[in-house]
């Protein structure tokens, strides 16, 4: 079972010049996600005077991000794996596929990638404001907490199947597309729901530099919850099993 490969990691792994590569890599692939995610929320207020969200809004926040994530994970791909998300790293954590010392080092350089891009961001449009994730009108906390965790099991099982699985072969060329693509279809589905986060990192931020953090839970624990179930679930299911029936040779 995958909770056997589970591991805390050793104290000087915090240090190696390998770990420390792969955490600045996360660092500048989280920076270069979220600056154009939310820069393209931004500019899309400016130029409707901060208007309400509309479906031209909505299409082009999926095509943003979407974009934006596939160059991301594509350029920290040879690095760190390129998760850009500390639900990527969780989901990657419960399955056995990263110590949980390195996932630690992971998750302060995505939340430090995301913090520095909403400054920047701030700072190059002479102040405007960096907004963060918050729900719609009329739907509950618990309507997001459940839209999170479901959009980022579809997220994070997409990472198994394209990038982790090692039975993936050719596949895993197209893993950043595949992952770009998924989290610009979930933005379509939830978008106009609670923002359609699937990504800790990416809420943390606005909320950081605007200090708004009304439901800021959910976009923490949807997402973690879905990331995990789906690293269980994949590993388990379709990669733990498979090596479990391989003959011995």
């Amino acid at each position: 079972m995958p909770i056997r490969n589970i591991a805390v990691g050793r104290p000087e792994e915090a240090t190696h010049p390998d770990a420390l590569k792969a955490a600045l890599a996360e660092f500048i692939s989280t920076l270069i996600f979220v600056f154009a995610g939310s820069g393209s929320g931004m500019a899309f207020n400016k130029l409707t005077d901060g208007g309400a969200t509309t479906p031209a809004g909505l299409v082009a926040a999926s095509l943003a991000h979407g974009f934006a994530l596939f160059v991301a994970v594509s350029v920290g791909a040879n690095i760190s794996g390129g998760h850009v998300n500390p639900a990527v790293t969780f989901g990657a954590f419960v399955g056995g596929n990263i110590t949980l010392l390195r996932g630690i080092l992971y998750w302060i350089a995505q939340l430090l990638g995301s913090t520095v891009a909403c400054l920047l961001l701030k700072f190059a449009t002479s102040g405007l404001g960096v907004p963060a994730f918050g729900l719609s009108s009329g739907v509950g906390a618990l309507n997001a907490f459940v839209f999170e965790i479901v959009m980022t099991f579809g997220l994070v099982y997409t990472v198994y199947a394209t990038a982790v699985d090692p039975k993936r072969g050719n596949l895993g060329v197209i893993a950043p597309l595949a992952i770009g693509l998924i989290v610009g279809a979930n933005i379509l589905a939830g978008g106009a729901f609670d923002g359609a986060s699937m990504n800790p990192a990416v809420s943390f931020g606005p909320a950081l530099v605007s200090w708004s953090w009304e439901n800021h839970w959910v976009y923490w624990a949807g997402p973690l919850i879905g990331g995990g179930l789906a690293g269980l679930v994949y590993e388990f299911l379709f990669i733990n099993q498979t090596h479990e029936q391989l003959p011995n040779h």
